[in-house]
């Protein structure tokens, strides 16, 4: 329950959308990602990857490497000898995994910073978090071929404004984040009554302001109603259906208890707008495959966070 993480309930005023944006002027920047990651990445675009060459390069990141080795030992590789060796771990994952790692790892440990003194489930929203950015990318596979790893990073931080309320409007976001029960009212409901402003539209305004690609501002800004989004709508479909889906099977927690039903997510204008076209076979077996990799995202969590 959140309540052992937040005291009593804050008493503050709604802000206009003026004041708002002026807040966000102090707001610490999107810290960048960490320069070992861009070597990594520029080095996976390669046509020739060596596992010798990855291996060096991850070295260099005492903190990736400790979470590789964890990863790859985890039960979701069932390996029967534990693997010690980086480059016997680069081959056991893949570059796509590694990929994916390399860019969990700098982005959760820089937003860690923003939010070490806030009294919050953060570590349960990472996980939230991490699970939406991995059923994000097994949409976007079922749909439609991978545009580099901007689905995946849409679907990392789509929640990202709720970070920026909780490192610039502590008081508000603790007043909102308090158990809603007594009222009931949705999350985003609460966010524009306490605040003048929601998670998607103050996470869509930041990312704007740090001068980020369009996909992340939209799928910000868009990830409750997709059928509102411009020309990313299927990356911002793809993270809809993936919150649903993460929400639903209890992964982590992302601050709004409201209950997500079984088929919620299939009647959710994301699925709609990804599956609309497909045969009734098809879509039995996008959502098997879904319902695996559902399964499978629990052990891959205990590597990460």
């Amino acid at each position: 329950m959140i309540s052992a993480f937040l005291g009593p309930r804050a008493v503050c005023d709604p802000l206009d959308h003026k004041q708002i944006e002026a807040r966000l002027g102090n707001a610490p920047c999107l810290p960048s990602l960490a320069s070992i990651e861009s070597a990594l990445k520029e080095l996976l675009g390669a046509d020739q990857r060596y596992t010798t060459q990855i291996a060096e390069i991850i070295r260099r990141d005492p903190s990736l490497t400790s979470r590789l080795l964890h990863l790859v030992n985890s039960v979701y590789y069932g390996l029967a000898n534990p693997i010690k060796n980086i480059e016997e771990a680069v081959f056991f994952l893949g570059v796509r995994q590694i990929r994916q790692l390399a860019m969990v790892t700098p982005v959760i440990e820089d937003f860690q910073k923003l939010t070490s003194d806030k009294r919050f489930p953060w570590r349960q929203f990472w996980r939230h978090c991490i699970g939406v950015a991995l059923i994000t990318r097994e949409l976007v596979d079922l749909v439609k071929s991978p545009d580099g790893e901007s689905d995946y990073v849409s679907g990392l931080i789509h929640d990202v404004g709720k970070i920026v309320m909780s490192s610039v409007f502590p008081h508000h976001f603790q007043a909102i984040y308090h158990p809603r029960q007594e009222s009931g009212a949705p999350l985003m409901e609460m966010e524009r009554e306490i605040l003048g402003m929601d998670h998607a539209e103050l996470g869509a305004l930041y990312l704007k302001r740090q001068h980020l690609p369009d996909v992340f501002v939209e799928v910000a800004q868009h990830h409750h109603d997709p059928q509102s989004a411009g020309r990313h709508a299927k990356t911002v479909a793809a993270v809809q259906v993936a919150d649903l889906l993460v929400r639903h099977n209890k992964i982590g927690k992302s601050g709004n208890n409201a209950e997500v039903a079984a088929d919620d997510w299939m009647a959710s204008p994301g699925w709609e707008i990804l599956f609309a076209h497909n045969t009734e076979g098809e879509n039995a077996i996008a959502r098997a495959s879904l319902a695996r990799s559902l399964e499978r995202i629990p052990a891959i969590l205990e590597s990460l966070v």
